[in-house]
């Protein structure tokens, strides 16, 4: 399984990693990204690349 994190203090709210997600994994909520379905999350890397503000991290959690 994936872990993502999220700076909330970096992120700007662009929306290009929602975007970006082929499995919808991300939203858009109050001009931050959050996660709605990280189970979905297929380790791309889309978000992380594509991020303007390095505000997100993806890696494998503790179990997996």
């Amino acid at each position: 399984m994936r872990k993502i994190q999220i700076n909330a203090h970096w992120c700007k709210g662009c929306g290009i990693c929602v975007t970006l997600c082929p499995k919808g994994v991300l939203k858009l909520e109050q001009e931050t990204v959050q996660v709605k379905n990280e189970e979905a999350c297929i380790g791309c890397r889309q978000c992380e690349y594509h991020c303007p503000d390095f505000a997100i991290v993806i890696g494998e959690d503790e179990n997996g």
